[in-house]
């Protein structure tokens, strides 16, 4: 489940927006609202406290270093990671910038999952927004099908890959605090920018807020 979670997640949203072409961007901004409040909970509840208890005191840099690296992330990828894309006219070829940046950004989120079996539910209900918010966004720049088709299967595999990495060689767990620890900064910045970016004017109502509960109620459970 670990890696066919995040796997499936991206698929489907993919299909969901090939099949249905859904419209409604308030439902779409609600089940993003849901996926930062539901991932910043895990991220909080689950990693944070465990890479505290490794007494690395080098930890808050890390973290620190997460959120920047994030931050340089999205200058290329637009805000792809939180379904913030937006562009004129038709796009003739593959958006290499913001396809590096996505994968980069996929392939670190899988790598606390094989330690951390509940995140890989959080990055799942995290990505199928998104996949469907990108899907949606391709077609209707008009890239090629092929390319498109291309461009989420390898997003879709990438944080799988990030999580057979972790487990597949042992240097990767001497350092699996620090690395853990600058995802934790990556997923403060996403989840919380997917949560204030989720409404029109950054405005809060209440079936925004009561998604952002049901994501914490949830994340609680797990």
């Amino acid at each position: 489940m670990n890696y066919l979670l995040p796997l499936l997640s991206i698929l489907i949203g993919y299909l969901i927006a090939l099949q249905l072409k859904p419209q409604a961007k308030k439902n779409l901004k609600l089940l993003l609202a849901f996926s930062g409040s539901f991932l910043l909970s895990l991220t909080v509840i689950h990693l944070l406290p465990e890479v505290y208890k490794s007494n690395n005191n080098s930890v808050g840099i890390f973290i620190m270093c997460g959120i920047l690296f994030q931050i340089i992330l999205e200058f290329f990828s637009k805000g792809a990671e939180h379904g913030h894309v937006h562009g004129h006219g038709k796009m003739t070829q593959m958006p290499w910038l913001l396809f590096i940046s996505l994968c980069i950004h996929a392939f670190l989120e899988g790598f606390p999952v094989g330690h951390h079996h509940d995140l890989a539910f959080g990055i799942a209900v995290h990505h199928l927004p998104i996949a469907i918010i990108l899907t949606t966004f391709f077609i209707n720049a008009e890239l090629n099908k092929l390319v498109l088709f291309f461009f989420m299967v390898i997003f879709a595999i990438m944080t799988p890959l990030g999580t057979l990495v972790s487990n597949s060689f042992p240097i990767v767990n001497e350092y699996y605090t620090e690395i853990t620890a600058i995802v934790i900064g990556i997923l403060f910045h996403i989840s919380s920018t997917i949560i204030f970016e989720s409404s029109e004017g950054h405005k809060f109502n209440i079936a925004k807020v009561s998604m952002i509960i049901l994501g914490i109620v949830l994340a609680s459970f797990l």
